[in-house]
């Protein structure tokens, strides 16, 4: 069984109040040393048997679509996880 993992970030330019948050939260915690944080997210799409360029191509296409919100966000990745050793990745 492969698996395909698309990572997604809210553009730049949008403001992120999570990540605001967390940042926020970082010092009182005593990890003083990040001074950003901007919160995405994951998502794994298994598939039956290898992942081949065809799939990762569709999970591009997913991602784009489906998966992300073309206004507000970046697909920053599409990577067959199944191949770490490799890292097959597609970036948008």
């Amino acid at each position: 069984m492969g698996r395909v993992v698309v990572e997604v970030m809210p553009k730049p330019e949008i403001l992120d109040p999570q990540g605001k948050a967390v940042v926020g939260a970082l010092p009182r915690l005593g990890f003083t040393q990040f001074s950003g944080v901007r919160q995405g997210k994951r998502f794994e799409l298994e598939v039956d048997g290898e992942v081949t360029p065809e799939i990762l191509a569709a999970a591009q296409e997913a991602a784009a679509t489906l998966l992300s919100n073309p206004v507000i966000e970046d697909v920053v990745s599409v990577t067959d996880a199944s191949a770490e050793v490799t890292g097959a990745t597609v970036t948008a």
